[in-house]
């Protein structure tokens, strides 16, 4: 009985490695603007939107000034606090929807899926947002400043510095938290969980030293505090104060932090 012996298999050669093409480096300038462009040409389409970002704050401060026609006093002690809130709230809301748009429609990623990181993305965003909260920054400052007349005893541009800040920092706060939500309508309800509580610690309402030291204790971790902090120090400094310094920092290192959380958060794939 003779034996076959099997001929030797030659082994399968090992698949290609292809090069995988999401960025591993720093951020990319080019990548950046380029995203940031999209987004302004997204937003060219949708003049609600812009409405909604530009307009509504001077709106509010019209309207506020006039509510308080008979007592301008009042006016000129909350008008600067409200000319930092109500720009923070409104990118908050705009940028948290627009994101999430972006995630469920798919488009977010497809991007991700390019040579683009999340990196790339979220400072591409917060740089077409940044400029939008420039317009109305300044939009809003000069409409309280000069059209308003709201008192103010420093110099205005430290208004509109201050007002920028806040800006970006409600869209850092609006890119982070929708990541967290699945649906325009839950990206909305985390307004009361994010804003709300920052609006009502922040020293508007109240002196923050004289609330609840517990109270007192949560408001001094809240960026919205050091936002009202440093409009106030305007409204009664002539001069650029060491208070203002800390605040302005403080405001932009939270919007710094908040836009890193938002790039670790992202999500590659839509759930």
């Amino acid at each position: 009985m003779s034996t076959h012996t099997p001929p030797a298999r030659t082994p399968a050669p090992a698949p290609a490695l292809t090069p995988d093409p999401r960025p591993t480096g720093p951020l990319s300038p080019s990548r950046t603007t380029a995203t940031a462009a999209r987004v302004l040409r997204q937003l060219r389409h949708d003049p609600r939107t812009i409405a909604l970002m530009i307009l509504i704050p001077c709106v509010m401060l019209f309207l506020l000034r006039y509510v308080f026609d008979g007592s301008p006093r009042t006016f000129d002690n909350i008008g600067a606090s409200l000319l930092g809130i109500f720009p923070l709230i409104t990118m908050f809301l705009v940028t948290s929807i627009a994101t999430l748009r972006e995630r469920t429609s798919g488009t977010l990623e497809r991007l991700l899926a390019m040579p683009l990181g999340k990196g790339d993305l979220i400072a591409g965003y917060a740089l077409a947002f940044g400029i939008l909260a420039v317009v109305q920054s300044a939009l809003a400052t000069g409409l309280a400043v000069w059209f308003l007349d709201l008192d103010v005893t420093g110099s205005p541009w430290l208004l509109l510095l201050v007002a920028l800040l806040d800006a970006l920092l409600g869209t850092a706060l609006g890119l982070f938290v929708s990541a967290f939500a699945s649906s325009e309508f839950q990206a909305v309800q985390f307004m009361p969980a994010v804003i709300f509580p920052q609006l009502l610690l922040c020293g508007l309402f109240a002196p923050r030293d004289t609330m609840h030291p517990a109270l007192e204790a949560v408001s001094d971790v809240l960026p919205m505090s050091y936002a009202v902090d440093g409009m106030n120090e305007v409204l009664t400094h002539t001069d650029i104060t060491a208070t203002f310094v800390r605040d302005v920092l403080i405001v932009g290192g939270c919007a710094l932090l908040v836009l890193c959380l938002g790039a670790a958060t992202l999500r590659r794939r839509t759930a």
